[in-house]
């Protein structure tokens, strides 16, 4: 009998079976389920049904409140009023208020998302989790609700693309050249409902590194994309009070059978941009330099991470940000925040003329804190950029690592972080 891949293996442990084969239907018992902001919508679709039976499981239900904070209006405000009171009333022992962070980055950091466990969420991004060797996969709202009051659902098992990572990421180029590159291969419908395993010398990427293209793998289609547990997983657990006995990783089999297999060599890849409207329009950073940009923006689940945040001040240092160009940046979570403070990395941003706003998703998605007018152009680190994604459809996105982004800063136009090279 042939071995199981990484998704097979989930799916069939969760759906109570010895083997699943990609095509089937398993019912499956979910371990966690996220939802953020739209907590509001979720639970008024069954609130007949909450009154009279309530929820399955008190600590399935994970809940952040990271989208619209704080409020910008009245109707974000009672939005967020309702989910207050759900929280109360229902018992949720794993609720965020605004503040706290980035849902996503919130789910890691909480040891919420763990190896081989299977974690929804009613967010595109939920994906992430991958990067902590979680089954992690986007639901709509209506599974959301279902899940709720049952705490199980059903997938179709997936089929899956191995991608082979060799060598490492040469100076300058960072993880977020590396998976915008790897989309801009595939196309963004190029691993549509297909679990992605990152495979080769993944241990020359940090836990952020994966989480950074964990995170982007719906942006190729993808259901989940995931990497194994090895030290680089257990270390970031372990430093979040996560012990070994929280978890039991789930990896592939050496002869699972792959829908396909590609490898790309790390060594050789250059910065790079994907430029509006599509996040597969990806070409070297050199192709767009020059190009004149009003705003950058530095955050998102994507490149919110310290990281990230780094090495953007390693670029700022001692430099100012243009006077016809705009720098907001925003820390995934409040961990982040206070490790960047404690490190002097908020106040070199901050002297080179950089506006911080508080950890959340407002700008990434147009709602909130740096929403961009007509005509403008934003270099961001975030990980769309579809037209009207951050407010405005007359208005261009484009994509970068956060090397391009603060390099780009300075310049008031896009530079590859490179210099002359």
């Amino acid at each position: 009998m042939t071995g199981m891949t990484f998704a097979e293996k989930v799916l069939a442990v969760k759906g109570g079976l010895d083997s699943t084969v990609p095509g089937q239907i398993v019912t499956v018992k979910v371990d966690r389920l996220l939802t953020h902001d739209n907590t509001a919508p979720v639970i008024a679709k069954i609130s007949d049904e909450l009154e009279k039976f309530g929820i399955a499981d008190p600590d399935l239900h994970a809940v952040v409140l990271d989208h619209v904070i704080p409020a910008a209006n009245e109707k974000t405000a009672t939005n967020h009023q309702k989910v207050r009171e759900y929280v109360k009333r229902h018992g949720i022992t794993n609720f965020h208020d605004i503040g706290r962070g980035v849902c996503h980055q919130v789910m890691v950091e909480e040891g919420l998302a763990l190896p081989g466990q299977l974690v929804v969420g009613s967010d595109s991004h939920t994906c992430s989790y991958g990067a902590a060797n979680a089954f992690a996969t986007g639901i709509d709202r209506t599974e959301a609700a279902a899940i709720i009051l049952t705490g199980e659902t059903w997938l179709k098992v997936p089929r899956t693309i191995r991608i082979n990572l060799t060598r490492e990421l040469p100076e300058m180029v960072t993880p977020k050249d590396l998976v915008l590159h790897i989309i801009g291969e595939i196309g963004a419908a190029g691993a549509t409902y297909k679990a992605v395993e990152y495979h080769g010398d993944v241990d020359m990427l940090s836990f952020s590194d994966r989480f950074t293209i964990s995170n982007m793998g719906v942006e190729m289609g993808a259901k989940i994309a995931a990497f194994l547990c090895d030290d680089v997983c257990k270390e970031y657990l372990s430093d979040h009070g996560i012990s070994k006995d929280d978890y039991e990783e789930v990896w592939a089999d050496d002869d699972a059978a792959y829908d396909s297999e590609l490898e790309f060599d790390m060594s050789v890849r250059g910065p790079v941009i994907a430029a509006p409207h599509t996040v597969d329009n990806v070409s070297p950073v050199s192709r767009y330099e020059g190009t004149r940009i009003d705003q950058c923006f530095i955050g998102t689940c994507t490149n919110g991470r310290l990281d990230d945040l780094e090495l953007a001040a390693e670029i700022l240092k001692g430099e100012q940000v243009h006077k016809d160009c705009r720098l907001i940046f925003s820390p995934a979570s409040s961990e982040v925040f206070l490790q960047a403070l404690e490190k002097g990395i908020i106040g070199t941003l901050i002297d080179a003329g950089a506006v911080m706003i508080p950890p959340g998703c407002g700008p990434c998605l147009g709602a909130h804190q740096g929403i961009l007018a007509p005509g403008e152009r934003c270099l961001s680190t975030a990980n769309r950029n579809f037209k009207g994604r951050m407010g405005c459809k007359e208005a261009e996105v484009y994509l970068a690592s956060p090397l391009t982004v603060a390099a780009s800063a300075i310049a008031g136009k896009i530079m590859d972080p490179r210099g002359d090279i």
